[in-house]
């Protein structure tokens, strides 16, 4: 079974995050969204999920899992790898970093916020930031250069 899950690791908000203030996900229409879910379950117990444990649990609510249905859901939900807590939309979108400690269990915490920077500034962490939401053309001063051959 593949993981998401971090260690001693900060993940930033991405480079081109719309917010310099952290907002909370706003719920449109009858259905939370991914990002609403997502707030909800690590705002209100920091640290006490792991990252595999938040995106599966988002995933058996949206899909309506059966409790049943756990176990074998959770098997295939993994056997694939999903994507990691850098392309979720809080650090992408909403401004808010997540904090993974050493058992692996993440908090949020606001851009403008004393912890976010002191996180920042933690050289006992690994630090990574969020996957940019738009792609950079390959003309751009941050585009990876490749040597041609």
């Amino acid at each position: 079974m593949k993981t998401t899950n971090y260690y001693n690791t900060f993940i930033e908000i991405a480079e081109d995050c719309p917010v310099q203030i952290a907002e909370v996900p706003q719920q449109r229409g009858t259905t939370k969204s991914i990002a609403n879910l997502q707030y909800e379950m690590i705002s209100a117990n920091p640290y006490k999920y792991t990252s595999d444990e938040v995106l599966f649990n988002v995933y058996a609510i949206r899909k309506n899992l059966n409790p049943e249905m756990l176990e074998p859901e959770k098997e295939k939900f993994f056997s694939n790898g999903q994507p990691c807590f850098r392309s979720s939309p809080l650090p992408k979108r909403y401004g808010w970093g997540v904090h993974s400690n050493s058992e692996g269990k993440i908090a949020l915490y606001a851009i403008e916020s004393e912890e976010y920077k002191r996180f920042t500034q933690d050289q006992n962490l690994v630090h990574l930031k969020a996957m940019r939401s738009k792609r950079i053309p390959p003309n751009h001063k941050d585009a990876p250069y490749y040597e041609s051959k």
